[in-house]
C-alpha cells in the first residue's frame, strides 16, 4: 500500500459567515448572506449566522483544537466585508488585524495558515451596484485581494481566490436558493465569468503583492455519470459534466471555454464578446483547489425532450433532467456515497494540467449527530467516510497523479447556508446554545491516523 508523502497536507476547512459570528462588530458592514439570511423563508429552520459558532471570539480555542489533532494546515476564509465594509474604499484595520490573529495563532501551532478571499459573502453595497453580474465587480475583487495580501502576506503564503463559483454564480443568480437568491436562467453565466475574471485578476494582483505566495482557486466538481448507455442519458450526463465541472475547469487550465457549454446557454455571443479575457482567467496559478462531496448520475428528461437554452446545474432537473438514485449509502444531505469520484474529479484536473498540484480542500459529509450519555459524539458514519476517501486520496497518488493535500470539511458544526443549523458536518461538535466544543469519534480517528 502507498504511504503518502511526508510533505502531503493534512488539513480541516472553514468560512467565515459559517462560523465567526459578530457581523456587526469592529466595522463589519453586511454581506448579502446576512441580507438573505434575515429574509423570510430564505433558510430552512429560520436561523442566521449573526453569532454561529462565535469563531470570532474563539478561533484561538479552535486552532489549537485543530492542532492538536495533529492536522497541519487550517483553511479559513477572510470575509470581505471586515476588510472593506464597503466591499470597496477605506480599509477596515480592525478587520485585517482579526485576520493577522488567526494567522499568527495557527503558526504559533506549528499550523500553515490557507486563507480563502471569496467563500461568497460579497458586501451588500457591491450586489446593490450589480454584484457578480456587473463586470466592475472582478475589478474591486482584485483591489480587496491586493489590500488584504499587501497586509497579510508575512504571516500567509497560501491563498485561495474563489470558493466555488459554481455555487455562486448557479445557486446564487440562477437557483435562487443562495445569497443573494436571485432566479435569472442563464443571465446567471455571466455572473460566472465575471467571477472567474475576477480570480485572474486576483491571481495577478496577489503575485504583485508577494511574487513568492502560492496561489490557486477551488472549484466544486462532481463526478458524473450517465443512468445507462443510451445516447439520451449520455447527453443528459454531458450537459450536467459541461456546466457543473467543464465551464469552470476549461477556461482556467486550458483558457477557453467549453463550446458545448455555451451553446447549451445559447449565449455564444456574449461569451464570444469576452473572450478577450480568457488570457486573464488563465494566468498561471501554483495549485488547484478541489471540493468534492460525491457523484451525480443523470437521465435524459422523461418526455426526451431537452431544453435550450438552458441551466442545467443550476439545480439537479433543473433542465428537466433526472438525478438518479444509485442505491449508494447517503448522508444527511442526501448525497450519495462514492469514494471512487474523488479520484475521478482529481484526474479531471491531471488530463488538462499534468503535474499541477491539487488539493482537496473540501470533503466531509453531514450526518445526525447526537451527544452520548458520557459526552462523546460517535459518528461512525463520518469515521468511515474519512476512512474511504482517505484511501481514494491514496490510490490517486498511485496512479501518478500530483494530489498533494486533503482539507476535512468541517472543522467545526457551522450555519450550513440555506439549511442553517439543521446539518452538522465538523469533526468537532458545537453546542450552539453553549459554545461547547466535543471531538466527534471521526476527529479522534484523524489524531491517531496522522500519530501513525
Amino acid at each position: 500500500m502507498t504511504s503518502f508523502p511526508p510533505d502531503f497536507v493534512w488539513g480541516a476547512a472553514t468560512a467565515s459567515y459559517q462560523i465567526e459570528g459578530a457581523v456587526a462588530e469592529d466595522g463589519r458592514h453586511p454581506s448579502i448572506w446576512d441580507t438573505f439570511a434575515h429574509t423570510a423563508g430564505a433558510i430552512l429552520d429560520g436561523t442566521t449566522g449573526d453569532v454561529a459558532c462565535d469563531h470570532y471570539h474563539r478561533f484561538a480555542e479552535d486552532i489549537a483544537i485543530l492542532a492538536d489533532l495533529g492536522l497541519t494546515a487550517y483553511r479559513f476564509s477572510i470575509g470581505w466585508p471586515r476588510v472593506l465594509p464597503d466591499g470597496a474604499g477605506a480599509v477596515n484595520q480592525p478587520g485585517l488585524d482579526f485576520y493577522r490573529r488567526i494567522a499568527e495563532t495557527c503558526l504559533e501551532h506549528g499550523v500553515t495558515p490557507w486563507a480563502t478571499l471569496y467563500h461568497w459573502d460579497l458586501p451588500q453595497p457591491l450586489e446593490d451596484a450589480g454584484g457578480w453580474l456587473s463586470r466592475d465587480t472582478a475589478g474591486r475583487f482584485a483591489d480587496y485581494a491586493a489590500t488584504t495580501a499587501s497586509a497579510l502576506g508575512d504571516v500567509v503564503s497560501h491563498w485561495i481566490t474563489l470558493n466555488e463559483p459554481w455555487c455562486s454564480a448557479f445557486l446564487g443568480y440562477a437557483a435562487g436558493v443562495h445569497a443573494p437568491g436571485k432566479s435569472l436562467g442563464v443571465e446567471a453565466a455571466k455572473a460566472a465569468h465575471h467571477l472567474l475574471l475576477g480570480h485572474g485578476e486576483a491571481v495577478q494582483a496577489l503575485r504583485a503583492a508577494d511574487a513568492e505566495a502560492t496561489v490557486g482557486i477551488t472549484v466544486n466538481l462532481y463526478s458524473i455519470r450517465a443512468a445507462t448507455d443510451s445516447a439520451a442519458d449520455r447527453e443528459a450526463a454531458r450537459r450536467a459534466d459541461a456546466q457543473g465541472n467543464r465551464l469552470f475547469l476549461d477556461p482556467v487550465l486550458l483558457g477557453r471555454y467549453p463550446e458545448d457549454a455555451i451553446a447549451d446557454l445559447g449565449l455564444q455571443d456574449w461569451f464570444a464578446e469576452h473572450s478577450a479575457d480568457l488570457p486573464v482567467i488563465s494566468a498561471p496559478i501554483d495549485f488547484m483547489g478541489i471540493n468534492y462531496y460525491s457523484r451525480q448520475t443523470f437521465a435524459a428528461p422523461a418526455d426526451g425532450v431537452f431544453g435550450t437554452p438552458g441551466v442545467v446545474s443550476a439545480a439537479p432537473g433543473s433542465e428537466n433532467l433526472q438525478l438518479v438514485d444509485t442505491g449508494a449509502p447517503t448522508t444527511a444531505m442526501g448525497w450519495e456515497v462514492h469514494p471512487d469520484g474523488l479520484v475521478d474529479v482529481v484526474e479531471m484536473v491531471h488530463q488538462r494540467a499534468p503535474g499541477l498540484p491539487v488539493y482537496i480542500t473540501e470533503n466531509g459529509a453531514a450526518y445526525e449527530d447526537v451527544v452520548g450519555p458520557d459526552g462523546t459524539v460517535d459518528d461512525s458514519e463520518r469515521r468511515l467516510y474519512y476512512e474511504l476517501h482517505v484511501d481514494a486520496c491514496r490510490l490517486a497518488i498511485e496512479r501518478g497523479m500530483a494530489l498533494k493535500g486533503y482539507f476535512a470539511w468541517s472543522l467545526l458544526d457551522n450555519f450550513e447556508w440555506a439549511f442553517g443549523f439543521s446539518r452538522r458536518f465538523g469533526i468537532v461538535y458545537v453546542d450552539y446554545d453553549t459554545q461547547q466544543r466535543i471531538v466527534k469519534n471521526s476527529g479522534l480517528w484523524f489524531k491517531e491516523f496522522l500519530a501513525s
